[in-house]
């Protein structure tokens, strides 16, 4: 099953995140399959390519519940399954 979740990038103390769709059983930094965007938790900005998104939840993906709650806070045309 794909996921579509965050993968920590940045040096220390300075958090980034790349929003990227992997296998659940793989590791987000390592295997990922595709970078759809990503997020900046100290200014909550989230740039995601939101129609790649869609592709992929039309597929079958889901969100990690990270991402959903991401997601849901920002109220996002992305549709959440």
């Amino acid at each position: 099953m794909l996921k579509i979740r965050l993968s920590r990038v940045g040096r220390k103390h300075v958090a980034l995140y790349q929003v990227v769709v992997t296998d659940h059983r793989k590791s987000s930094k390592h295997g990922f399959i595709r970078i759809l965007g990503s997020y900046n938790p100290h200014t909550k900005v989230l740039d995601m390519d939101q129609e790649l998104a869609k592709t992929y939840i039309g597929n079958g993906a889901q969100y990690s519940d990270t991402m959903a709650r991401i997601l849901e806070s920002k109220k996002t045309s992305v549709s959440k399954k």
